[in-house]
């Protein structure tokens, strides 16, 4: 009688990275939820819509041992001009195996290979982006709480706000390229399904010159405000407000900690800080674009 010998399961590290598709979106939810994020379906849907998903099944049949999300933005004969990363999970039972540096490994030196490479880091994860390449070029401040509107009067040069219409759809994309620095038609043209509420400022003197744009996607129990993007700190006030009228929930959104005034306005108004995450970058000295006219992303995840 042969005996065969016993089969030595591959480690962890060892598994294969896989695409991951719309069809994953439970398991991706599943796993934030095992590391005590919120679930985040509706975000989970965009993401792996308009970017790509990579991950690692779970040896033990329970979904994913490990994913993130990947958005390109741009184009050149090279590839995209620019990617983001984000939604770096690794199940807690598989965790501090090494896990989330072969995954991150494998799409910043393999499927990203070249690419200017951007992500949000908390303190949590920024030594392991540090050690793959990653320098800190800025910082953003998560705020959520409710808002309260009293003290927002109108004054001379107030913008007008109001709903954005299929129309205006050109005019956003194009004021969202130079601010942003990057094409990011895929992303922008999924927004008025996405988001509860997409409003678009215009300059006061009534030539119909458009000064920003904002929206409001549902997130769990709250409002996320994001994209935000303005000429000026009174167009990203005015944008606020006519989103925070507009819901009975709390709102969250991530400002660049260099606009000063309107995160002390936000405060004022009843949102309070809850963290603060490192904005990273690889391959490239800062993000392209205009920051000054950057407010908050549509989502840390997708730069």
């Amino acid at each position: 009688m042969i005996q065969s010998e016993p089969v030595t399961p591959p480690h962890i590290t060892d598994l294969p990275i896989r695409a991951l598709a719309v069809d994953d979106l439970h398991r991706c939810a599943d796993l934030s939820e095992d590391r005590g994020w919120l679930r985040e379906d509706h975000k989970w849907g965009l993401l792996l819509a308009a970017g790509t998903g990579y991950g690692v099944d779970a040896p033990d049949g329970r979904g994913l041992a490990a994913a993130c999300i990947v958005t390109r933005y741009g184009h050149t004969g090279a590839g995209p001009e620019l990617a983001a990363i984000g939604m770096v999970l690794v199940a807690d039972r598989y965790a501090r195996q090494g896990l989330g540096r072969r995954l991150m490994t494998h799409v910043c030196d393999e499927v990203l290979e070249g690419v200017p490479l951007t992500l949000h880091a908390t303190p949590y994860g920024r030594p392991l982006y540090e050690e793959l390449g990653f320098k800190t070029t800025g910082r953003a401040e998560m705020l959520k709480g409710t808002f309260r509107p009293e003290g927002t009067p109108d004054t001379p040069g107030t913008p007008r706000v109001r709903p954005a219409t299929a129309s205006d759809l050109p005019r956003i994309l194009r004021l969202d390229a130079e601010v942003f620095g990057t094409d990011r038609t895929h992303m922008i043209t999924r927004l008025p399904a996405f988001a509860d509420r997409l409003l678009v400022a215009e300059d006061s003197s009534g030539d119909g010159t458009l000064t920003g744009y904002a929206a409001a996607w549902p997130n769990m129990d709250t409002h996320v405000i994001g994209p935000l993007i303005a000429k000026d700190t009174g167009t990203a006030q005015s944008l606020v407000t006519a989103l925070a009228t507009g819901t009975d929930r709390a709102l969250r959104t991530d400002v660049d900690v260099r606009h000063e005034e309107l995160l002390a306005w936000l405060k004022d108004r009843g949102l309070a800080s809850v963290a603060f995450n490192a904005v990273m970058t690889r391959d490239i000295p800062d993000l392209p674009g205009d920051w000054s006219r950057r407010w908050a992303p549509l989502t840390v995840a997708a730069g």
